[in-house]
Protein backbone atom coordinates (compact mmCIF):
# COMPACT_ATOMS: atom_id res chain seq x y z
CA UNK A 1 0.00 0.00 0.00
CA UNK A 2 1.34 3.78 -1.11
CA UNK A 3 1.88 5.37 1.90
CA UNK A 4 0.79 9.25 1.20
CA UNK A 5 1.88 12.66 3.27
CA UNK A 6 -0.44 14.32 4.71
CA UNK A 7 -3.02 16.60 2.92
CA UNK A 8 -1.41 20.01 4.50
CA UNK A 9 1.96 18.64 3.25
CA UNK A 10 0.38 18.08 -0.50
CA UNK A 11 -1.06 21.12 -0.26
CA UNK A 12 1.54 23.59 0.13
CA UNK A 13 3.41 21.68 -2.63
CA UNK A 14 4.22 24.26 -5.48
CA UNK A 15 2.28 23.86 -8.51
CA UNK A 16 3.75 22.20 -11.53
CA UNK A 17 2.89 24.27 -13.87
CA UNK A 18 5.36 27.15 -12.12
CA UNK A 19 8.15 24.61 -12.18
CA UNK A 20 7.81 24.09 -15.53
CA UNK A 21 7.35 27.81 -16.75
CA UNK A 22 11.08 28.21 -14.71
CA UNK A 23 12.34 25.30 -16.72
CA UNK A 24 11.01 26.17 -20.29
CA UNK A 25 12.74 29.94 -19.83
CA UNK A 26 15.76 27.91 -18.65
CA UNK A 27 15.07 25.84 -22.06
CA UNK A 28 14.74 28.50 -24.39
CA UNK A 29 10.91 27.65 -24.57
CA UNK A 30 8.33 25.13 -24.04
CA UNK A 31 9.35 22.98 -27.30
CA UNK A 32 12.94 23.61 -26.29
CA UNK A 33 11.96 21.97 -23.36
CA UNK A 34 9.52 19.15 -24.65
CA UNK A 35 12.49 18.23 -26.83
CA UNK A 36 14.59 17.10 -23.64
CA UNK A 37 12.02 14.78 -22.53
CA UNK A 38 12.62 10.66 -21.72
CA UNK A 39 9.49 9.17 -23.22
CA UNK A 40 8.41 6.23 -21.33
CA UNK A 41 7.48 3.15 -23.24
CA UNK A 42 4.06 1.89 -23.18
CA UNK A 43 2.72 -1.27 -21.54
CA UNK A 44 2.86 -3.21 -24.24
CA UNK A 45 6.36 -2.45 -25.57
CA UNK A 46 7.79 -3.41 -22.34
CA UNK A 47 6.20 -6.73 -22.07
CA UNK A 48 7.33 -6.81 -26.06
CA UNK A 49 10.88 -6.89 -24.38
CA UNK A 50 12.70 -10.18 -24.16
CA UNK A 51 14.45 -11.01 -20.78
CA UNK A 52 17.39 -11.19 -22.00
CA UNK A 53 17.24 -7.34 -22.74
CA UNK A 54 16.41 -6.96 -19.30
CA UNK A 55 19.35 -8.76 -17.84
CA UNK A 56 21.63 -6.95 -20.63
CA UNK A 57 20.32 -3.73 -19.48
CA UNK A 58 20.82 -4.48 -15.83
CA UNK A 59 24.50 -5.66 -16.03
CA UNK A 60 25.32 -2.71 -18.30
CA UNK A 61 23.70 -0.32 -15.33
CA UNK A 62 25.72 -2.08 -12.84
CA UNK A 63 28.93 -1.97 -14.70
CA UNK A 64 28.62 1.36 -15.43
CA UNK A 65 28.32 2.15 -12.33
CA UNK A 66 31.72 3.83 -10.88
CA UNK A 67 33.28 3.75 -14.71
CA UNK A 68 33.73 5.34 -16.75
CA UNK A 69 30.38 4.89 -19.40
CA UNK A 70 32.16 5.29 -22.70
CA UNK A 71 34.81 2.64 -21.88
CA UNK A 72 31.61 -0.08 -20.95
CA UNK A 73 29.96 0.86 -24.30
CA UNK A 74 33.01 0.35 -26.41
CA UNK A 75 33.84 -3.24 -25.09
CA UNK A 76 29.47 -3.78 -25.07
CA UNK A 77 29.75 -6.12 -27.98
CA UNK A 78 32.30 -8.39 -26.17
CA UNK A 79 30.07 -8.66 -23.18
CA UNK A 80 27.56 -10.05 -25.04
CA UNK A 81 29.57 -12.69 -26.71
CA UNK A 82 31.35 -13.64 -22.99
CA UNK A 83 27.45 -13.97 -21.39
CA UNK A 84 25.74 -15.74 -24.08
CA UNK A 85 23.64 -13.11 -25.23
CA UNK A 86 22.62 -12.57 -21.88
CA UNK A 87 20.31 -15.19 -21.97
CA UNK A 88 18.68 -15.65 -18.64
CA UNK A 89 19.02 -19.55 -18.31
CA UNK A 90 22.36 -19.89 -19.16
CA UNK A 91 23.85 -17.08 -17.15
CA UNK A 92 21.93 -18.49 -14.28
CA UNK A 93 23.44 -21.81 -14.44
CA UNK A 94 26.88 -20.08 -14.78
CA UNK A 95 29.46 -21.87 -12.42
CA UNK A 96 31.96 -20.61 -10.44
CA UNK A 97 34.38 -21.76 -12.80
CA UNK A 98 32.88 -20.12 -15.71
CA UNK A 99 33.04 -16.85 -13.54
CA UNK A 100 36.76 -17.25 -12.96
CA UNK A 101 37.09 -17.82 -16.74
CA UNK A 102 35.30 -14.54 -17.35
CA UNK A 103 37.07 -12.85 -15.21
CA UNK A 104 40.40 -13.59 -16.75
CA UNK A 105 38.70 -12.19 -20.13
CA UNK A 106 40.71 -8.83 -21.02
CA UNK A 107 37.88 -7.87 -23.75
CA UNK A 108 35.55 -6.85 -20.62
CA UNK A 109 35.88 -4.99 -17.45
CA UNK A 110 37.39 -7.49 -14.98
CA UNK A 111 35.71 -6.69 -11.60
CA UNK A 112 34.90 -10.11 -9.85
CA UNK A 113 31.76 -9.24 -7.98
CA UNK A 114 29.87 -7.47 -10.61
CA UNK A 115 30.34 -10.08 -13.24
CA UNK A 116 28.69 -12.64 -10.33
CA UNK A 117 26.09 -10.61 -10.31
CA UNK A 118 25.36 -11.50 -13.56
CA UNK A 119 24.53 -14.39 -12.25
CA UNK A 120 22.86 -13.62 -10.15
CA UNK A 121 20.64 -11.23 -11.56
CA UNK A 122 19.79 -14.01 -13.96
CA UNK A 123 18.57 -16.10 -11.00
CA UNK A 124 16.20 -12.72 -10.13
CA UNK A 125 14.75 -12.50 -13.76
CA UNK A 126 14.06 -16.19 -14.12
CA UNK A 127 12.26 -16.37 -10.49
CA UNK A 128 10.29 -12.78 -11.64
CA UNK A 129 9.49 -14.64 -14.88
CA UNK A 130 8.14 -17.93 -13.23
CA UNK A 131 6.41 -15.61 -11.02
CA UNK A 132 4.87 -13.31 -13.38
CA UNK A 133 5.01 -14.46 -16.60
CA UNK A 134 7.71 -12.48 -18.20
CA UNK A 135 10.10 -10.22 -16.54
CA UNK A 136 8.79 -7.07 -18.94
CA UNK A 137 5.05 -8.09 -17.76
CA UNK A 138 6.24 -7.74 -14.45
CA UNK A 139 7.81 -4.19 -15.26
CA UNK A 140 4.53 -3.06 -17.41
CA UNK A 141 2.66 -4.07 -14.58
CA UNK A 142 4.18 -2.45 -11.62
CA UNK A 143 2.13 0.78 -10.64
CA UNK A 144 4.12 3.79 -11.60
CA UNK A 145 2.14 5.26 -8.58
CA UNK A 146 4.20 2.87 -6.50
CA UNK A 147 8.13 3.84 -8.38
CA UNK A 148 9.57 3.64 -4.75
CA UNK A 149 7.99 -0.03 -4.09
CA UNK A 150 9.88 -0.91 -7.43
CA UNK A 151 12.74 0.28 -6.59
CA UNK A 152 12.77 -1.26 -3.55
CA UNK A 153 12.13 -4.63 -5.14
CA UNK A 154 15.29 -4.02 -6.91
CA UNK A 155 17.70 -3.34 -4.17
CA UNK A 156 15.97 -6.41 -2.53
CA UNK A 157 15.90 -9.20 -4.94
CA UNK A 158 18.77 -8.21 -7.79
CA UNK A 159 22.07 -7.83 -6.76
CA UNK A 160 23.63 -4.00 -7.15
CA UNK A 161 20.32 -2.40 -8.15
CA UNK A 162 20.23 -0.22 -5.25
CA UNK A 163 19.78 3.51 -5.70
CA UNK A 164 20.72 5.08 -9.10
CA UNK A 165 21.71 1.54 -10.71
CA UNK A 166 18.11 0.19 -10.41
CA UNK A 167 16.42 3.88 -11.42
CA UNK A 168 18.86 4.02 -14.68
CA UNK A 169 18.14 0.15 -15.30
CA UNK A 170 14.80 1.26 -14.98
CA UNK A 171 14.87 4.33 -17.58
CA UNK A 172 16.51 2.92 -19.98
CA UNK A 173 14.69 0.31 -20.55
CA UNK A 174 11.73 2.80 -20.98
CA UNK A 175 9.91 2.19 -17.58
CA UNK A 176 7.93 5.81 -16.12
CA UNK A 177 10.24 6.34 -12.93
CA UNK A 178 11.91 10.04 -12.04
CA UNK A 179 15.83 10.16 -11.65
CA UNK A 180 17.18 11.65 -8.36
CA UNK A 181 20.00 13.78 -10.04
CA UNK A 182 21.58 16.53 -8.05
CA UNK A 183 19.58 18.98 -9.64
CA UNK A 184 16.42 16.97 -9.50
CA UNK A 185 17.00 16.47 -5.06
CA UNK A 186 17.74 20.47 -5.67
CA UNK A 187 14.34 21.03 -6.61
CA UNK A 188 13.08 19.26 -4.55
CA UNK A 189 14.50 20.79 -1.74
CA UNK A 190 13.55 24.42 -3.30
CA UNK A 191 9.79 22.58 -3.39
CA UNK A 192 10.37 21.73 0.37
CA UNK A 193 9.31 18.08 -0.43
CA UNK A 194 12.82 17.54 1.13
CA UNK A 195 15.39 19.05 3.33
CA UNK A 196 18.11 16.87 1.84
CA UNK A 197 19.19 13.88 -0.59
CA UNK A 198 16.37 11.39 -0.11
CA UNK A 199 17.85 8.07 1.50
CA UNK A 200 15.58 7.45 4.13
CA UNK A 201 11.72 5.54 3.31
CA UNK A 202 10.50 8.51 5.00
CA UNK A 203 11.91 10.89 2.43
CA UNK A 204 11.45 8.74 -0.82
CA UNK A 205 7.83 8.55 0.34
CA UNK A 206 7.68 12.00 0.31
CA UNK A 207 9.23 12.18 -3.22
CA UNK A 208 6.81 10.10 -4.39
CA UNK A 209 3.66 11.70 -3.20
CA UNK A 210 5.04 14.48 -4.35
CA UNK A 211 5.44 13.21 -8.39
CA UNK A 212 2.36 11.57 -7.60
CA UNK A 213 -0.12 15.18 -7.07
CA UNK A 214 2.57 17.14 -9.76
CA UNK A 215 1.58 14.23 -12.44
CA UNK A 216 -1.97 13.98 -11.71
CA UNK A 217 -2.22 17.77 -11.92
CA UNK A 218 0.07 18.03 -15.12
CA UNK A 219 -0.75 14.96 -17.00
CA UNK A 220 3.24 14.52 -17.69
CA UNK A 221 4.50 10.95 -16.28
CA UNK A 222 7.47 10.86 -13.96
CA UNK A 223 10.28 10.26 -15.85
CA UNK A 224 9.52 13.41 -17.87
CA UNK A 225 8.45 15.18 -14.42
CA UNK A 226 12.07 14.85 -13.51
CA UNK A 227 13.85 16.14 -16.28
CA UNK A 228 11.07 19.30 -15.77
CA UNK A 229 12.48 19.38 -12.29
CA UNK A 230 15.51 19.07 -13.05
CA UNK A 231 15.77 21.84 -15.65
CA UNK A 232 13.81 24.09 -13.31
CA UNK A 233 17.21 24.46 -11.30
CA UNK A 234 20.46 26.64 -12.15
CA UNK A 235 22.18 23.33 -13.69
CA UNK A 236 20.26 20.64 -15.70
CA UNK A 237 20.88 17.37 -15.57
Amino acid sequence: MIQLLEDSTLASLPKFSEIHARAAKRKGGAAALEALLPKAKTGAALKRTKDDRYLAEMAACVFRSGFVWRIIEAKWPAFEEVFAGFDPVECAMLSDEDLERIGGDARIVRHAKKILSVRNNAVFVREIREEHGGFGRFVADWPAADFVGLWELLKKRGDRLGGQTGRYFLRFMGKETPMLSGDVVRALIDADVVDKNPTSKKALLAVQDAFNQWAEESGQDRSAISRILACSVDSAD
